[in-house]
């Protein structure tokens, strides 16, 4: 490996540690759901860019069908969770559009 191969894989790594801390420390805070939603959706494509960056810095493709697996588990997970926050909208005991909508209270 040249050294601007070197510099160029350690920012990398930098960059996707930075924005998986920032994702779970989303995760964590919440306050809502949908927050804690779009922050593992973040933190899902964080893994899938670092596990492409691995693919090019090795040369390989041998990986690509763990990349599906996370796609599709955040595909999943996203609408299932789209689904519960409708659905507790919709119901009597959820929060109505005048407090904020759909999603807003604190869970």
């Amino acid at each position: 490996m040249t050294l601007f191969t070197i510099c160029m894989v350690v920012g990398a790594a930098l960059g996707i540690a930075a924005t998986a801390l920032c994702a779970l420390v989303r995760i964590i805070q919440g306050p809502t759901i949908l927050d804690r939603m779009i922050a593992s959706d973040v933190l899902l494509t964080t893994l899938m860019l670092a596990v492409g960056a691995e693919m090019v810095v090795r040369g390989h493709t041998e990986t690509i069908p763990l990349m599906i697996a996370i796609a599709a588990t955040s595909v999943f997970a996203t609408i299932t969770v789209a689904r519960y926050v409708k659905r507790r909208g919709a119901s009597p005991s959820g929060s109505s559009p005048e407090r904020g909508g759909e999603g807003t209270s604190h869970v």
